[in-house]
């Protein structure tokens, strides 16, 4: 680790401690990763963010599997060397804490999240240069995936993320390349989206972590 405090991160001047440093090892804390994140997360999206206890076992999960903590992701059935496919309702706060979460370790190679929407447009104007430039080695997360429309270039229709995810899937057992999406569509309603090929090298490609059906929408 070049960071010789990785367990500590400053905010604002301010110094947030996630845990202790055992010799090279960080022995991470719970509740203190959920303070420093409640605070990040107003400063990313302001002061109304919180969060939430009802969500702590979902939380445990993400920050145990960001966090890389060998011993819970394997009692938690999570794999470590797949990306996160984070599911749940409207508004439940999917793409927040997927946006938090890489702030917890610094020390490691962030992703950029990109939403499905902009990807399609991106092909609709430029074409099949658009899915070439999500196969490469980039570490992405996919936001609100199945939201978005058919891609159309020149005439011809095509299921852009679908080809993205065949990419990524190839990249993946090549080269061991994550990625990671969220999600409002259950398993059934992705493999009436995506077809039973996408769906899956899906399940190879992603830990499924979900919200409880009826999470609240928290943006009313």
């Amino acid at each position: 680790m070049n960071n010789p405090k990785p367990h500590i991160i400053v905010e604002d001047g301010v110094q947030y401690s996630l845990g202790k440093l055992k010799g090279n090892q960080i022995l991470y804390d719970f509740d203190k990763m959920l303070i420093y994140l409640d605070v990040k997360g107003k400063l990313l999206f302001g002061k109304k963010f919180k969060i939430y206890n009802e969500d702590r076992d979902v939380l445990f999960k993400l920050c145990n599997y960001f966090i890389e903590d060998k011993a819970n992701c394997q009692k938690l059935d999570i794999d470590i060397s797949k990306g996160i496919l984070l599911t749940g309702p409207v508004g439940c706060g999917k793409t927040s804490l997927i946006r938090l979460l890489k702030y917890l370790v610094p020390h490691r190679k962030a992703y950029s999240v990109i939403p499905t929407r902009n990807i399609v447009f991106g092909f609709n104007h430029i074409g099949y240069k658009t899915i070439e430039d999500y196969g490469d080695t980039q570490f992405f997360c996919f936001d609100d995936l199945g939201v978005e429309p058919i891609g159309r270039h020149y005439g011809k229709d095509c299921n852009v993320m679908g080809e993205i995810l065949l990419s990524r899937y190839d990249l993946f057992i090549e080269h061991k390349v994550k990625t990671h999406c969220t999600t409002n569509l259950n398993a059934r309603e992705l493999e009436e989206r995506y077809g039973n090929r996408v769906r899956s090298r899906m399940r190879q490609l992603f830990n499924l972590v979900a919200f409880d059906s009826k999470s609240r929408d928290k943006r009313v």
